[in-house]
């Protein structure tokens, strides 16, 4: 029988697709609880919004599909970069620099684990 995949995306999140990915990687392949362990003392302000996608990927696994969470592993996890807003900065001699706040799109897809099911 074929496992299902699930996923779950948040879009536009603030911050760095640079330092999002860093978060990502240490996670990509793990188990969903073990993920949110991880990331629950992972001082990244990124961690934050990593755990609240892979939350909201277990959660349509259990309501969606009948998953069982403890099962569940992040088969992939990408950061992509959304737009950014476009701040000035002033500086010296009548100059402006500009500052690009970026923001990220974060997709997370789960499947259970092989041998379960």
């Amino acid at each position: 029988m074929e496992s299902h995949l699930v996923r779950a995306s948040a879009i536009r999140v603030p911050g760095s697709p640079q330092k999002a990915r860093l978060v990502a990687n240490m996670v990509r392949g793990k188990g969903a609880n073990a993920a949110l362990v991880l990331l629950k003392f992972m001082p990244n302000a990124a961690a934050k919004d990593v755990a609240k996608v892979i939350k909201s990927a277990m959660a349509n696994a259990e309501e969606n599909f009948g998953m069982n969470a403890d099962d569940l592993v992040v088969k992939t996890i990408m950061v992509d970069g959304a737009q950014f807003l476009k701040r000035r900065r002033f500086a010296s001699r009548g100059r402006s620099n500009m500052i690009h706040k970026r923001m990220s799109h974060i997709s997370v897809v789960l499947t259970e684990r092989e041998g379960t099911a």
